[in-house]
């Protein structure tokens, strides 16, 4: 009743390819950007924005960058916190080195430089593939981490290794306080989705979807592999680099390398297999899991009234949310996209059975 297409017709190519081809998709999108937009920034906390909502937004962006990779190209990849540090890192030198140069343009550099690392550690998937490519990716964690604490140019010669960010301003504008730095966020997150979302529903998206699927029967039809792998990898590495150098400038503030270890590249991993393979909205799904579930079984005890030590409750949280991911891959190994999707399927023939 609610999500029927009755008298929905399309009479345009245009109208047939558009990314919402359903009305109340579209009616549902704009209210969720006018929330988005509008509502949050005028009636949540600063306590809200700061450790809730940008941190879910910068990671979905990085998730949806990995899920290029690994959900559209099926590449495994295990080194997407290096690409967030190469991201966080050159960006910052370029602000550093450059005084005057404008913010958006330091992270689309850093997203630039985490393209060129990207590629380079991306050229064994030409050859290799499955567990031996994962743990090439693996290398290039370790070997980005080992660079940012032993090489200090990378830091400005930083006696204690981290660094930090000046005030930011963007457009003219200052970047200071929470609804600020949540609207910048917010504003690239969403153009970021938007070229995700028509790139893979392009000629790429479709060459990358065949390299997934059997890269010799996609090599036999025209599509080379080489091309689509590397493109992938250099798509995917420029949006996860971006995500590292708002991650290091927004919401950290100041950042030694530690940041972006090995826990990061499997955060991002386990929200892409949780929020559902091959899918951008799978990717947000993902990390308000991951963002939302711990804060979730860190208060639910104080609300209930349970005396829990701080290390107690820290293991608990662990035990609770590894449980939790278990069971979901149980219920749905396609990830919190697939229920989506099959509750819209159910709306759409409500309230019969068939």
């Amino acid at each position: 009743m609610f999500y029927r297409e009755n008298g929905q017709f399309k009479t345009t190519y245009r109208a047939d390819q558009q990314i919402f081809p359903i009305r109340q998709d579209r009616i549902f999108i704009w209210l969720l950007l006018a929330v988005a937009f509008i509502a949050i920034p005028a009636l949540a906390s600063d306590y809200l924005l700061r450790t809730i909502l940008i941190p879910f937004l910068i990671l979905a962006l990085a998730a949806v960058g990995l899920n290029i990779l690994v959900g559209y190209c099926g590449q495994i990849s295990l080194g997407t916190g290096a690409f967030m540090a190469v991201g966080a890192y050159a960006a910052w030198n370029f602000g550093v080195r450059f005084p005057g140069m404008p913010l958006v343009v330091q992270i689309l550099l850093g997203g630039f430089f985490a393209t060129i690392v990207g590629v380079i550690f991306g050229i064994p998937s030409l050859r290799i593939r499955g567990l031996y490519l994962a743990v090439a990716t693996l290398a290039a964690q370790f070997f980005v981490d080992w660079a940012f604490l032993r090489i200090p140019f990378f830091t400005n010669y930083s006696s204690s290794g981290s660094v930090s960010v000046p005030q930011l301003t963007a457009f003219g504008l200052p970047v200071q306080s929470a609804m600020e730095k949540y609207l910048f966020v917010l504003l690239l997150v969403v153009v970021f989705s938007l070229l995700a979302k028509n790139l893979v529903r392009g000629a790429i998206g479709r060459q990358w979807m065949a390299i997934r699927d059997m890269d010799v029967a996609a090599s036999v039809i025209g599509i080379r592999p080489m091309y689509a792998k590397l493109t992938a990898f250099a798509v995917s590495s420029f949006i996860v680099g971006v995500a590292g150098a708002l991650w290091g400038y927004i919401h950290l503030g100041s950042w030694e390398p530690l940041a972006f270890d090995l826990s990061r590249s499997f955060q991002l991993l386990f929200m892409v297999i949780i929020g559902g393979l091959g899918s951008i909205v799978g990717s947000f799904f993902g990390a308000a899991f991951i963002v939302l579930v711990p804060v979730a079984l860190t208060n639910i005890p104080h609300m209930l009234g349970l005396p829990l030590s701080v290390d107690t409750a820290a293991h608990v949280e662990h035990m609770v949310f590894g449980a939790l991911i278990v069971f979901f891959l149980i219920v749905e190994p396609h990830g919190l996209a697939r229920l989506w999707s099959i509750g819209k399927e159910k709306l759409r023939i409500w309230p019969f059975p068939h």
